[in-house]
């Protein structure tokens, strides 16, 4: 009968993500089918399913961990934030409605049904069912309907295992407080906790450890120093982009404020000859800049104003006329043409704004979503390309008679006369080997990196020899309860 567990955190960004798809690969590799799933998630960095739907970027490395495709199933809510008091919302991978946070509140209840659907059909493939939560259970102001944490424990009827954050501070206080505000129905099913990102001799801890054991009756499954290769793997959370120092060769992106999908960068940062810089709100494009790369958005208009409003659209034109390379991708193609057309409102009022104007394009923002994996190559050498298609929109131009890209069935993307600006729907392009080494041998530089995904499955078996060592991985095992039929 297959088992499940799922891994909460006393706080938000605890690394609940990386445990999850590191434990998945350590019962992998002891010979177990497993599966992730994540009952609500809300992010901008989305991953497009076999299925044809989109999950949360973490559930599809950790299908990844887990040596199986990424089918919605694993992460049947998603909740893609467009402003700051709104969210798209995405059930079993498709767009359901765009929602205010209160508005949401009362449609949870009648998403709770779809989740466990999800979750049982998913658990009737595998041994184990690794279930990952959101924020934090300490959130008690959330219980009534929630479908994230507690709430999707109960209904199932899992046991959770909760982890801290050292690093930041205060885990004694994390764990206990998150005891003792519990309501005792949620504390009870708490059984064991860990604590994670652990810098130094971790013996120093014995003492905490035994203080969190004795005010909360929890099995003590280990602390977790912090895993130095985390960087390696692609990263959910928006605060976890930065800049990480390597070659001399710079490549600028701009942090744009609903930047999405921006683990397109991973495989660029995993170059040794490559440092990606990232742009924070404020700073100005670097001047030694070889190429910029405009990211993906959530609220493309949004960003294209906040953009401008950084002073970053007079620096691009200086390094254009510098000679250096300008890719847009997804939402950053849209920003690179002469106009965004959202006649139906679908990012907020009804406008058309003018485009930085690099490419002879416009965009007409459109309802339906476009969620596809293409398998491409490039015009100009024939390079193969893959990766995944996910926005709306339809974009339209004199340039797109120059496309870039050429699918199996149309081609893609636009680029400039000169070549020096291009743009393409395509997430994941820099995933693809040759085609990242044919990009960084514009910009002067060699790839050094073979295989991308190859050193991502070697970190995920890294990551979970690292769990093993440091973590009572049995004693999770013993922990897990049977999912009911």
């Amino acid at each position: 009968m297959t088992k499940a567990i799922m891994i909460q955190g006393a706080g938000s960004n605890v690394g609940k993500s990386m445990l999850v798809a590191g434990i998945c690969r350590a019962l992998v590799k002891r010979g177990y089918s497993v599966a992730p799933f994540k009952p609500q998630n809300m992010s901008n960095n989305a991953a497009v399913t076999v299925d044809g739907g989109e999950i949360g970027r973490s559930q599809a490395l950790q299908a990844m961990a887990c040596k199986r495709p990424a089918i919605v199933d694993m992460n049947p809510v998603l909740l893609k934030p467009e402003t700051d008091i709104g969210a798209q919302v995405i059930v079993q991978g498709h767009r359901m409605a765009t929602v205010k946070a209160r508005e949401y509140s009362k449609l949870k209840p009648q998403l709770m049904p779809k989740v466990l659907a999800s979750f049982h059909r998913l658990a009737k493939t595998v041994d184990y069912v690794i279930i990952e939560g959101a924020g934090s259970p300490a959130e008690i102001n959330l219980r009534s309907g929630d479908i994230a944490n507690m709430g999707f424990a109960e209904a199932a009827n899992v046991p959770v295992v909760l982890i801290g954050d050292i690093d930041r501070g205060g885990v004694i206080a994390q764990m206990v407080g998150t005891y003792v505000v519990l309501p005792p129905e949620d504390r009870d099913r708490i059984t064991g906790f860990a604590i994670n990102k652990f810098r130094g001799d971790v013996s120093l801890f014995d003492d905490g450890m035994i203080t969190i054991a004795h005010e909360t009756s929890w099995r003590n499954l280990g602390v977790l120093p912090w895993f130095a290769d985390a960087w390696k793997l692609p990263a959910e959370d928006v605060m976890d982009i930065a800049t990480r120092p390597g070659g001399e060769i710079k490549i600028a992106v701009p942090r744009l404020g609903r930047i999405a999908n921006f683990d397109d960068l991973d495989p660029l940062v995993a170059e040794p000859n490559v440092t990606v810089e990232i742009i924070e709100q404020g700073q100005t494009l670097p001047g030694d800049a070889a190429m910029v790369i405009l990211p993906g958005s959530k609220s493309t208009i949004s960003d294209l104003e906040n953009f401008r409003a950084n002073g970053w659209d007079i620096d691009l034109q200086a390094h254009h006329r510098r000679g250096g390379k300008i890719i847009g991708v997804c939402g950053g193609y849209q920003m690179l043409g002469r106009k965004i057309h959202d006649p139906e409102g679908i990012e907020g009022a009804a406008c058309s704004v003018e485009g930085l104007g690099y490419l002879d394009i416009e965009t007409t923002m459109t309802p339906k979503k476009n969620l596809s994996l293409i398998k491409a190559h490039t015009v100009a050498n024939q390079t193969p390309v893959h990766g995944y298609e996910i926005h709306l929109g339809k974009t339209t131009g004199p340039d797109c008679y120059t496309p870039w890209l050429q699918l199996t069935d149309r081609p893609e993307g636009a680029m400039s006369s000169d070549q020096s600006v291009r743009g393409c729907y395509l997430h994941g392009l820099f995933a693809s080997d040759s085609f990242r080494a044919e990009i960084l041998a514009e910009i002067g530089t060699r790839s050094q990196l073979t295989s991308y995904d190859t050193t991502v499955h070697e970190t995920l078996d890294q990551l979970a020899s690292f769990i093993e060592q440091h973590m009572d991985v049995e004693g999770l095992i013993s922990l897990a309860g049977k999912v009911a039929p």
